[in-house]
């Protein structure tokens, strides 16, 4: 079965960022391959999206399905809902990313 993939403004808002910052610091052409291989990512959990694991910074008993994968060094943050993937934060994880992770995931 494939799950139908919802990227979020916020989560497309990074995509952005990463794609502005390298292009600015790296250069266009790896910008392009960057952003290709997330989109790759997006899409490949539309497929297994249960084979991602759980964020370690998210507090214990959280309800929502909250899972990740990984374009290293980016991670892609999702929650399985019903037959939807829906995509919340795509950041550099070498970032401490908890505080973010709660202010994302547990609002709205």
């Amino acid at each position: 079965m494939k799950y139908r993939v919802k990227v979020t403004d916020d989560a497309l808002r990074d995509l952005t960022d990463i794609y502005d910052w390298i292009a600015d610091h790296d250069s266009p052409a790896k910008a392009d391959y960057v952003l290709r291989r997330l989109t790759e990512t997006v899409e490949g959990i539309a497929t297994l999206p249960h084979r991602g694991s759980r964020p370690r910074e998210l507090p214990p008993g959280l309800q929502a399905e909250f899972r990740q994968v990984f374009f290293k060094p980016y991670r892609l943050i999702y929650e399985v809902v019903g037959t939807d993937v829906v995509v919340h934060l795509i950041a550099d994880g070498r970032r401490n990313l908890q505080s973010l992770l709660l202010r994302r995931l547990t609002t709205g």
